[in-house]
C-alpha cells in the first residue's frame, strides 16, 4: 500500500497541524522536490557579514491535489524579502525590450489613451511603465521596495511604496483610482496570501478592465528541469489549470493566454470580470486540454520531478570536478536568485567558482548567500580570462553569449547548467 506522508507544521503555540494549500485550503500531501536547506536567495552579504550566522530555510516544494497549486510554505514574510530588494529589472536588456513590446501591443489591443489608467503591481524600477509615458497612458506603479521605487520615480514613473492587497486596493478605489489595465509580471509567485492579492485586483478593476499576469509555467519548469527557479521568495508556481480555478474563486474569467519564452517559459494570462463583455479566446481551452494530456492533474507527474533535479546536480558537479582536476579556471556570470538555489543545492563554492560577475552595481563587492562567492563587475572576466564561464541566469544565455562573444579570443567557453550541462563555444557561433 502506498501511503503519502502528510507535511506537519506547528502553529505559534507549538501545536501540530497539517500544511494546507494557500489557494483552496486543502491538505498538502504530495512533494514535488526537496532541495534541502538554503538561505534567502537575495540575501547578498557585505564583507563584514561573512563571519556572521546566516538563516537557512527548507526548499521543499508541495503540490495540492485539489487545485494543482505548486507551493512552498511561507518561511519568510514578504516584508523581510521585499522591503529592500537587490533585483533591478532594467539591468536585463532583453527584459526591457520584452516589456516595451508588451506596452505597445496592449495599448493597441485595449485602445488605451489619455482617458485610461494602468497600474502595475510590483513595478520594480519602472522598467515597464516607462514605456507607457510616450504613449500618453496615465500610470501608477505599486512597489514595496523603497530602493527600487526611487529608481522608478527618477524615470518619471509615479510609484506608490506599499504591498498590494485588498487593503491597498480599497484605499485606491476610495481615491477614484480604478484601473482599465492591471499588470502583474512575475509577482503572483511572490505573494503568500494569494486570495487577498486577487481580491485586491478585483476591487481595483473597472467593469470592462483587463488584468494581465506573467509567471513561469510549471509545465515548462518540470519538462525542462528548471529546479533552480525554486527559491523562498517564490511562494507558488502555476499551471493554467490553477489560474482558471483561482480566477473563478474571485468572480474573474480567464479570457486569453499566451506562451512566452521569458524566464525559461512563461504564461501571460488575461483576466476580466465575470460579467464583462470580453469573449474567451480558443487559446484557453487548447492549453487547458494540453496540460491535462501532459498529466498536470495526476500527482505522479509532479512527484517524479525530484529525480531529474538530483541527476542535474550530479551532472554539473561531475563536469566541474573534471574541469578543476584538469587545472581549468571557472567563474560565473550573473548573481540571480536562481543561481543561488543552484549553488547551494549543489554546494558549489569558491572551490569551483573563483568569482561571479553581475551588471547590477548594487551587488558588486558583495558575496552570494550561503556559498560566499564574490560578486564583481563584468570586466573582471576580461582581467581573469577564465577557461569556463558558468551562466547562472541561463534564461538569458543568448543575450549573455552575444554580449561576451569576445571571450573566444582566449578560448573561454560558456557552461549552461539547465536542464543539464551544455558547453557553448562562442567562437563557433555566427556573429
Amino acid at each position: 500500500m502506498n501511503i503519502q506522508a502528510v507535511e506537519i507544521v506547528r502553529d505559534h503555540n507549538g501545536a501540530r497541524r497539517t500544511a494546507s494549500c494557500r489557494l483552496c485550503g486543502s491538505r498538502l500531501c504530495h512533494t514535488l522536490v526537496d532541495l534541502g536547506m538554503s538561505p534567502p536567495c537575495e540575501g547578498f552579504l557585505q564583507p563584514d557579514q561573512l563571519d556572521q550566522m546566516e538563516l537557512y530555510y527548507p526548499l521543499k516544494v508541495l503540490v495540492c491535489d485539489s487545485c494543482y497549486l505548486v507551493q512552498l510554505k511561507e518561511y519568510m514574510s514578504p516584508e523581510t524579502i521585499f522591503s529592500e530588494y537587490a533585483y533591478f529589472s532594467s539591468f536585463s536588456t532583453s527584459w526591457v525590450a520584452h516589456s516595451k513590446a508588451y506596452c505597445e501591443a496592449i495599448t493597441k489591443r485595449l485602445g488605451l489613451g489619455t482617458h485610461s489608467f494602468a497600474v502595475e503591481l510590483a513595478s520594480n524600477d519602472g522598467y515597464l511603465l516607462q514605456h507607457f509615458l510616450p504613449l500618453g497612458v496615465p500610470v501608477l506603479g505599486v512597489e514595496p521596495a523603497a530602493n527600487v521605487a526611487r529608481a522608478a520615480v527618477e524615470k518619471g514613473v509615479p510609484t506608490r511604496v506599499d504591498f498590494f492587497g485588498a487593503r491597498l486596493a480599497n484605499e485606491m478605489a476610495a481615491e477614484g483610482l480604478h484601473a482599465d489595465l492591471i499588470i502583474g509580471n512575475n509577482v503572483l509567485a511572490q505573494v503568500p496570501n494569494l486570495n487577498d492579492f486577487v481580491a485586491g485586483m478585483k476591487i481595483l478593476l473597472k467593469p470592462e478592465g483587463v488584468i494581465t499576469l506573467e509567471f513561469p509555467h510549471i509545465e515548462r519548469l518540470m519538462a525542462e528541469n528548471q529546479f533552480d527557479t525554486i527559491y523562498h521568495e517564490h511562494f507558488s508556481y502555476f499551471s493554467l489549470l490553477t489560474i482558471d480555478l483561482m480566477a473563478a474563486r474571485h468572480r474573474l474569467r480567464l479570457i486569453d493566454v499566451e506562451e512566452l519564452p521569458t524566464h525559461g517559459g512563461s504564461l501571460r494570462v488575461y483576466l476580466a470580470n465575470e460579467g464583462s463583455s470580453w469573449a474567451v479566446d480558443h487559446n484557453v481551452g487548447e492549453l487547458l486540454d494540453r496540460e491535462k494530456r501532459h498529466g498536470l492533474t495526476v500527482m505522479t507527474t509532479y512527484t517524479s520531478f525530484g529525480y531529474k533535479a538530483q541527476r542535474a546536480k550530479r551532472d554539473l558537479l561531475a563536469f566541474l570536478i573534471s574541469a578543476k582536476n584538469e587545472g581549468k579556471r571557472i567563474c560565473g556570470y550573473g548573481a540571480p536568485g536562481k543561481g543561488n538555489t543552484l549553488l547551494n543545492y549543489c554546494a558549489i563554492g569558491t572551490d569551483f567558482l573563483d568569482f561571479t560577475v553581475d551588471r547590477n552595481p548594487y551587488k558588486h563587492g558583495r558575496f552570494t548567500p550561503g556559498m560566499h562567492i564574490p560578486i564583481k563587475p563584468i570586466d573582471a572576466i576580461d582581467q581573469a580570462k577564465p577557461d569556463y564561464i558558468l551562466i547562472l541566469p541561463w534564461n538569458l544565455k543568448d543575450e549573455i553569449v552575444q554580449q561576451m562573444h569576445h571571450v573566444a579570443a582566449w578560448g573561454a567557453k560558456f557552461v549552461v547548467p539547465i536542464p543539464f550541462v551544455t558547453v557553448i563555444d562562442s567562437s563557433e557561433l555566427p556573429r
